[in-house]
């Protein structure tokens, strides 16, 4: 899956973290911000876009915006090296034993980026086997653990994660950065002699991102090319539904017309009506019976009968008692004849002469198309969310689906049933569901209201939602706002080991059951701005998010 892009990517990052080591907090001037000290007054919400450059607008010569480029490095965790052995993809059905990480609250997906810090003995242990085993070097497994009571459960489907890039500390502990690879299935779990634990796991095959079959679709020729023949070759279709474009001007209104029988003229407009009727007319209209029309052949759309509709407001700029004396019913038809012909000259027809080739109807084919879902969620993605952009993968659907499944910002459990979902057309169908309906963010454990979709901030490249580790070794998962409600904070804001250099943290909790749900991270230089932002924890948002 695009290596080269991968290592081009990753390669871009040594650099930029290289480059920390020399200079100071990198930040983009840009003016479209006020400096001022009270966050009401600054507008955020123009904050999360990919385009960092400078702008017209409010904010000072001497003012500074956060670049989101510097989270996603996760330089917290100093300089890392690139491991030497790395391993090809697996193919599906493929059975591995490798060391597991078991992670509270957090969900890896095929392509998201994944920090780790270890400090116990056994997890130190498995990392060495990890970077040293021949089956699949430099990986190891995560899989989700959540809590049932006081009963710790684990989840029957994780992603392999590959390190990429490592620290080895005075203290013998590990930074590592890892990037998920392949789902699997767990299919059984054991603990190592040297106490970390491992399992045996079986790669997840994949499916191929479906489209709409080429063929499944056709238009309807003429009736009167059809006389003669057997029943069979009478249902044929003319022009697959691939060359519809190709053939626009060929398969027009006019030509397709031509080619009709009166009486399939008389039918096809009566279809017409019928259509314009149903999706038109109320209760309360005059319905036209157009059955008179067909009797004498014409169409009630043509030139004769608008012209017959022009000769007699005519007449009565010549006659004014001429209006007087036609009945409501005249007019009424007269009315609906107009609207017809405004109905057909404004709607693309040829949508009514599609008949399937196959069972089911079009509609149905393109709920499963994974092409044009991509393309759905994609768009969805841009007007919710906006970065970062994923345009560049609609023609990969698979990759699509995963990415947006892992910066998706909702609850761990709704993004572990991402994961454990077969089938590309089958997530993404969930996902711009999600992208549809997300609106609040509660608190899992009271379900007070602490955010809303209006107030998201992405302060990271990889997107409104991501992991990063604090320095006990604890992953937490975090979506960003830059407004939250009902939450109180306890202690004093603390500069060292922040996710987002040049800000401090502080603890938040639920103001209502006072469970910890992330952090407010404020800025320690007055001129940089979001001068404050709100991390909340993925594993506490509640699974509504209506």
């Amino acid at each position: 899956m695009d290596e080269e892009r991968i290592r081009e990517r990753e390669r871009l990052q040594i650099e930029q973290i290289r480059e920390l080591d020399f200079e100071e907090l990198q930040v983009e001037e840009v003016d479209y911000l006020h400096d001022s000290d009270s966050d009401d007054d600054v507008d955020l919400s123009a904050f999360p876009f990919s385009s960092h450059a400078q702008a017209s607008g409010n904010l000072g010569d001497d003012e500074l915006i956060f670049n989101p480029a510097l989270s996603s490095l996760h330089t917290y965790l100093g300089e890392v090296e690139d491991t030497p052995n790395r391993i090809a993809y697996a193919d599906g059905g493929t059975v591995l034993k490798i060391p597991l990480f078991y992670l509270e609250g957090v969900v890896l997906f095929p392509e998201a980026t994944l920090p780790l810090r270890i400090i116990q003995a056994s997890f130190l242990a498995a990392v060495e086997k990890a970077l040293n085993q021949t089956n699949a070097p430099s990986t190891i497994g995560v899989i989700r653990v959540y809590r049932e009571g006081a009963q710790l459960k684990y989840a029957s489907v994780g992603t392999t994660a590959e390190i990429r890039q490592f620290r080895r500390l005075g203290d013998g502990s590990f930074n590592v950065i890892t990037r998920g690879q392949q789902r699997f299935r767990l299919v059984r779990r054991w603990t190592d002699i040297e106490g970390f634990p491992c399992g045996e796991l079986q790669i997840v095959e994949e499916d191929v991102p479906l489209r709409t079959p080429r063929d499944a679709f056709g238009k309807l020729v003429p009736l009167s090319k059809l006389q003669g023949r057997s029943p069979l070759s009478a249902m044929t279709l003319s022009t697959p539904l691939k060359d519809m474009d190709a053939q626009s001007v060929a398969n027009s209104e006019e030509s397709f017309e031509s080619a009709l029988s009166p009486s399939e003229k008389r039918l096809h407009y009566s279809v017409v009506d019928s259509i314009f009727y149903n999706s038109a007319s109320s209760e309360d209209d005059l319905v036209v019976n157009t059955s008179d029309m067909q009797s004498s052949g014409s169409n009630p759309y043509s030139s004769r009968s608008i012209g017959c509709l022009a000769s007699d407001h005519d007449d009565e700029k010549e006659d004014g008692q001429s209006s007087i004396s036609k009945t409501p019913v005249s007019q009424e038809i007269c009315q609906k004849q107009n609207r017809l012909a405004n109905f057909r000259g404004n709607t693309d027809l040829s949508r009514f002469r599609m008949a399937p080739r196959a069972f089911w109807p079009f509609w149905l084919y393109r709920m499963y198309d994974s092409y044009y879902l991509a393309q759905r969620a994609a768009d969805l993605w841009k007007q919710i969310v906006g970065v970062p952009n994923m345009e560049a993968f609609v023609n990969k659907p698979d990759i699509l689906s995963f990415s947006i499944a892992s910066k998706i910002p909702v609850s761990e459990s709704i993004r572990q049933e991402l994961l454990e979902l077969n089938g590309v057309s089958y997530r993404l169908q969930r996902e711009i569901e999600l992208l549809e309906s997300f609106d609040r963010v509660r608190c899992k454990h009271c379900q007070t209201v602490i955010a809303r979709r209006k107030d998201m901030l992405v302060m990271s490249n990889e997107g409104p939602l991501g992991a990063y580790v604090n320095p006990h070794g604890y992953v937490h998962e975090i979506m960003t706002f830059y407004k939250a409600n009902d939450i109180a904070l306890t202690g004093r804001p603390v500069e060292k080991d922040s996710w987002f250099p040049g800000y401090a943290w502080t603890i938040a909790n639920c103001a209502t059951c006072e469970t910890q749900l992330g952090w407010l991270f404020t800025a320690t230089n007055k001129k940089l701005k979001p001068s404050s932002f709100w991390a909340v924890r993925g594993s506490q948002v509640a699974d509504d998010m209506c």
